[in-house]
């Protein structure tokens, strides 16, 4: 039995770790941003996931924060576009989860729209490598991707090294996929239909892994192709690899009941 049960998605006997998807707001970008050299712009989702396990609730990113929300029916104002009732909390309350009961936060990294709904949970602890922990803290100057009162907000912090066995169970396995950022991380989630790997900005779209593209931004070039080729290496053997921004991707993952 879940720690907390979803009403809209009762757990079944058997019933082993589920995952829920959610899109929490678009940004509008060159494809460049994502495809180096990659001619026009998309509109590409910003995405969280809800990982139900039977010793409490994960959340995998959380998505552009209340800083960006703009009244629903309204226009957006820039590129980020948020509306009200799209981020993340209102979407685990759209379907029965209260915010309070989410026991832990991995983050892929700390750019604002991955770490941006932190705000949202205040009894969570926030994974996340030390080395990103560090930069985002200590290293950054002006760079207007980290938001530090987004994170900084007096949650715990469970700061890793490396691989690491969230319930020491197999089941939640976050490991490094450096490149993106100084210390950015991905996380393969064993769920009954097979293993998932949630990716974080190491894998924006499919094409980023079809290809081994990378952006026309990244703190460690080397870092990042290390990165899309272990990536590769789970895939091949059997995992389904989530790029976290690519919009005909996403287009084909349930918004209703667990993906795995």
């Amino acid at each position: 039995m879940s720690a907390v049960e979803i009403p809209t998605a009762p757990r079944k006997p058997g019933d082993g770790v589920r995952l829920f998807g959610f899109t929490v707001g678009h940004v509008n970008m060159p494809i460049g941003f994502f495809l180096d050299g990659e001619p026009g712009e998309m509109r590409a989702p910003v995405t969280a996931f809800l990982i139900d396990h039977p010793k409490g609730l994960v959340l995998f990113d959380t998505g552009l924060g209340p800083r960006f929300v703009r009244p629903r029916g309204t226009q957006p104002d820039s590129f980020i576009d948020l509306e009200q009732g799209d981020t993340i909390d209102e979407r685990l309350n759209a379907i029965g989860v209260d915010p309070a009961a989410i026991r832990w936060i991995i983050t892929s990294h700390l750019h604002t729209d991955h770490a941006g709904g932190n705000a949202y949970f205040p009894n969570a602890t926030v994974i996340v490598q030390e080395r990103e922990y560090d930069h985002a803290f200590h290293n950054i100057t002006d760079d207007p991707i980290y938001e530090i009162s987004e994170y900084d907000l007096g949650q715990p912090f469970l700061k890793i090294h490396g691989e690491h066995d969230l319930f020491a169970d197999g089941t939640i396995v976050i490991f490094p996929t450096l490149g993106h950022t100084p210390g950015h991380q991905s996380a393969k989630i064993r769920t009954d239909g097979g293993d998932i790997v949630l990716t974080g900005d190491c894998c924006s779209l499919k094409r980023s892994l079809d290809e081994f593209r990378l952006p026309n931004h990244c703190h460690d070039a080397d870092q990042f192709l290390t990165s899309l080729k272990l990536l590769s290496s789970l895939e091949r053997k059997g995992a389904r690899v989530f790029p976290s921004h690519d919009p005909d991707f996403w287009a084909t993952i349930p918004k209703v009941g667990p993906i795995g």
